[in-house]
């Protein structure tokens, strides 16, 4: 039986329309632990491989003109994992911050963050500082790290900071709208992403962006996350420009 192989990239990359770019890619990193379960490996080292693929999808977007790249890095519902691997984690994201500060800078790419980062372990903190300081003036493209994020979380701290406002007289309660919101929250400095893409063959966007992903469009992928490359990354922005994004609106009205 004949098999179709995939296209090179090359194929690929000549069918992104780099004028319709989504300037805003957010991704659910998904399937470190099955990807290396499948393997009869330690889930922390699934992770370990799945920084490979954070440095391609960075490289590649950053390469087509992406501006905003945010990965869902660790969740606060990620704490009431098993103590070891939490550990882990951490362990890795020092050491991977403290490796990666050079691809950013070469790359001209900002690093940035996004949820309660001061609750992070005291080394995995300080990585965070100064590699974000280090890559401040870089306006290639920024990564955003979301760690200890949640999307309640935030929306309830914004609720807390809009509250404090009209408590302070500073904010008259029928002035607040979507924009007071959206600009309460921790991405309120950002543009509201496009594309959201989900690896590991799982449908649901675990307490993500709910407000900013209103319009988004989404795509799932069976690959885990430590097969997911560049080759991937062009078929989600492919198949992301087929689509007609109507915001309420009729075809007609486009």
């Amino acid at each position: 039986m004949l098999s179709i192989q995939p296209m090179p990239s090359s194929s690929l990359l000549s069918q992104v329309d780099k004028e319709k770019l989504p300037k805003h890619i957010a991704i659910i990193m998904d399937g470190n632990g099955r990807w290396a379960k499948k393997r009869a490996l330690p889930r922390v080292v699934g992770h370990e491989y799945g920084v490979k693929s954070v440095r391609t999808v960075a490289e590649t977007a950053a390469k087509l003109g992406v501006k905003f790249l945010t990965l869902y890095t660790f969740s606060t519902e990620n704490w009431n994992r098993p103590q070891l691997e939490v550990k882990a984690i951490m362990s890795l994201l020092v050491r991977t911050i403290r490796k990666e500060v050079a691809t950013l800078q070469k790359n001209n790419i900002r690093l940035r963050t996004i949820g309660d980062i001061n609750a992070l372990p005291a080394d995995a903190l300080k990585e965070l500082k100064e590699a974000m300081e280090l890559t401040r003036n870089n306006d290639r493209m920024d990564l955003v790290l979301a760690l200890n994020y949640s999307a309640r979380w935030d929306l309830v701290q914004a609720a807390k900071d809009i509250a404090r406002r009209v408590k302070r007289g500073e904010l008259d309660v029928d002035a607040i709208d979507e924009k007071v919101i959206s600009e309460s929250l921790n991405t309120g400095n950002l543009p509201e992403p496009e594309l959201l893409i989900r690896t590991s063959g799982e449908y649901r966007i675990s307490n993500f962006m709910l407000w900013e992903l209103a319009y988004g469009e989404f795509y799932f992928t069976d690959v885990y996350w430590p097969e997911f490359d560049q080759e991937a990354l062009y078929k989600a922005i492919i198949d992301y420009q087929k689509r007609e994004r109507r915001f309420g609106k009729t075809s007609e009205q486009i």
